[in-house]
């Protein structure tokens, strides 16, 4: 779901670059606000961890690429604020050090993956697992379905913005300048893949990490 630079138009990117830097300075002080010392080391692991999982990715045909994330994991850890920190971290390393995603569209990788993917995740979980403690099996099933719809989610809107490219940005003759993908190329092919597949790695790992974390740290499920 990283998306490279010259995918998008420059208004696609500084539109959601001014979307994300309020997003980011708010998310800096509700974490500076709730995250108490002791789980600042592991908003740097999460944020490792994310990392590490998304460099595991496939291309996709007239797409990006397809992988987990592991945004919904931290979310449910630490909250989805400090999700959005800890997958922007890791967006920013990767484009600025490894060049998967562009530096030019950060704004919409982040908007997508650390602010729409966490948040979204963090309520489906919450709605699911409401009144069941932190050893019920619930909440691993909770873990599991916010995982594989958050990503879903997350797919579908970089596919619409890949989809709306060409309505957005075209010569006087209708030829694409960036992504040459309409909505019925670039919505399929980036909802297929994780659907298929990788929706299904980020339940399973979202759930196996909630149902390990119970056995082993339940206070780290206490939110």
């Amino acid at each position: 779901m990283h998306i490279p630079d010259g995918y998008l138009g420059p208004v696609t990117c500084g539109f959601f670059y001014a979307l994300m830097l309020p997003v980011w300075s708010i998310a800096s002080k509700v974490v500076k606000k709730t995250l108490s010392v002791k789980q600042v080391p592991m908003l740097a692991v999460g944020a490792a961890f994310s990392f590490v999982i998304m460099m595991f990715n496939i291309p996709i045909p007239a797409g990006t690429t397809g992988h987990a994330v592991g945004s919904v994991l931290i979310a449910i850890l630490l909250g989805p604020w400090a999700a959005c920190i800890a997958i922007t971290v890791a967006l920013v390393i990767q484009a600025l050090l490894f060049g998967d995603g562009g530096i030019t569209a950060i704004g919409a990788n982040c908007f997508n993956m650390a602010l729409v993917m966490p948040f979204a995740g963090y309520f489906i979980y919450k709605a699911i697992s409401r009144g069941a403690g932190p050893q019920a099996k619930r909440r691993v099933f909770a873990a599991g379905c916010a995982g594989y719809l958050a990503l879903n989610l997350c797919a579908l809107l970089t596919g619409f913005e890949f989809g709306v490219q060409p309505l957005l940005h075209h010569t006087a003759n209708g030829q694409a300048l960036y992504c040459p993908y309409g909505l019925k190329v670039a919505l399929p092919v980036m909802a297929a893949e994780h659907l298929l597949v990788f929706g299904w790695v980020e339940a399973l790992v979202t759930a196996l990490a909630v149902k390990y974390l119970q056995k082993n740290s339940p206070e780290l499920l206490s939110r």
